[in-house]
């Protein structure tokens, strides 16, 4: 499996540690770790990660549309989920799939640092 850019890793892990998003680790990263989902990056801060994640990476943003992906807005109950039996239980892990499907993976992300273009 390919693994993800070291810079785009840090930036991940720095991103939800300076704002206070959730502690990440980064040996748990991987190219499928969904950003709405396992990293808890949604609503109108999913649009603000992507405007840094573009500044940092010199990314043209110019042609990306969330009509592609859908728009990332959560789910209450994957929270409350999260909250009482916390996320790294694999049984916890799998019923939020089921519940909320994750539109927007690490992996759009690394395609984007590798093509310089956000599609």
């Amino acid at each position: 499996m390919e693994e993800i850019h070291p810079q785009l890793k840090a930036f991940i892990v720095d991103y939800c540690t300076r704002y206070k998003i959730r502690e990440v680790d980064p040996g748990a990263l991987n190219l499928d770790t969904s950003i709405d989902l396992d990293l808890d990056i949604v609503d109108i801060e999913i649009d603000l990660f992507l405007a840094e994640f573009a500044e940092t990476f010199g990314v043209d943003q110019s042609k990306f549309s969330w009509y592609k992906y859908g728009y990332p807005t959560g789910s209450a109950s994957v929270k409350v989920l999260k909250t009482v039996f916390g996320y790294k239980s694999s049984w916890v892990n799998r019923l939020s799939n089921r519940i909320y499907k994750p539109k927007f993976r690490v992996s759009n992300l690394q395609d984007a640092v590798r093509t310089g273009k956000l599609i």
